[in-house]
């Protein structure tokens, strides 16, 4: 592939939040996963995901977003941001020990315009070698349904666990809920 441009990696830090802005979520979805146990079942479906709102507080809205990586900063968790020129194009967050050496990849999204260019998988792997270098023997990770997510994290050697964690089984019911081990 002939570049003009280069990918850059560097850690973020709450003052680093802002650029969220930057990442443009949007996307077509043609078909997810339901998981029953450690099974995986696909759906047809047609759902347009729309960008980050800009207005509100809700669970789609730039607002909680930047709350929850803001609140997962204050509490030990580590952030990559993927650089082109000096735009954020995707990020990631890991969140360490959230059992006894296990971390969780809380955060991953990469710009609708710079997806398939290996973003997501450098971001996945420098946020598990840093989660490694801590101790961390398992990556968790409550994926987003659809079917390129879900294939994703597969194709990462993560795996359907049929023991999620509740809390996060809670939080996020219509997630794939995975684990890697390392």
């Amino acid at each position: 592939m002939n570049q003009s441009w280069a990918i850059s990696y560097n850690w973020m830090t709450a003052a680093d939040l802002e650029l969220l802005a930057d990442i443009d979520r949007s996307e077509h979805i043609n078909k997810v996963y339901v998981q029953s146990g450690d099974e995986l079942i696909v759906r047809k479906v047609d759902w347009q995901v729309p960008d980050w709102l800009e207005d509100g507080e809700g669970e789609h809205s730039l607002y909680h977003i930047k709350s929850f990586c803001s609140e997962h900063l204050d509490y030990s968790a580590f952030m990559l941001g993927a650089f082109i020129r000096d735009s954020l194009a995707g990020a990631g967050l890991m969140r360490p020990n959230i059992q006894l050496k296990m971390a969780q990849l809380a955060f991953l999204h990469v710009s609708s315009g710079s997806r398939r260019l290996g973003m997501a998988s450098q971001l996945t792997m420098e946020l598990i070698a840093k989660a490694e270098e801590q101790g961390a023997k398992q990556i968790y990770v409550s994926a987003t349904p659809s079917e390129s997510a879900v294939g994703f994290y597969l194709s990462h050697g993560f795996e359907p666990t049929s023991d999620p964690i509740p809390e996060l089984l809670s939080l996020e019911p219509e997630d794939i809920h995975m684990i890697k081990q390392l």
